[in-house]
């Protein structure tokens, strides 16, 4: 089996402050088929994003799985409160990238299918 970044299948993964000590991390699909295949993999999970940052599991302090917005959400706590002296993005909206490559399964199934995949970077 294959593996394919997370960019190319989801929607929209995005960061965000929430609030001066924590980044809200979304991941967002616009396909149920795919959406549904990402959560049944378990690739999503608060092991998987502390190994993309390269923080230890209890820097993320909540994840939640929304099925009607086809949606996670991981929240994490700063590594610098917003603001302080070093910290680079005030509004925490460039902390997504490590989320993009994050590798997930694509099986031969889903191979068949014509999904709209987003191009390799």
């Amino acid at each position: 089996m294959r593996h394919i970044p997370l960019y190319r299948i989801a929607k929209i993964i995005r960061s965000k402050n929430a609030k001066p000590y924590r980044l809200t991390l979304d991941i967002l699909f616009n396909d149920k088929e795919i959406y549904n295949y990402v959560k049944e993999t378990g690739v999503l999970s608060k092991k998987t994003v502390a190994d993309a940052y390269g923080i230890d599991e209890e820097l993320i302090l909540s994840d939640f799985v929304f099925d009607m917005g086809m949606a996670f959400k991981f929240t994490l706590k700063r590594p610098l409160i917003q603001g302080e002296p070093g910290d680079s993005d005030i509004y925490g909206a460039q902390q997504h990238v490590p989320l993009m490559f994050i590798k997930v399964p694509w099986n031969n199934l889903l191979e068949t299918k014509k999904y709209q995949l987003r191009e390799e970077i």
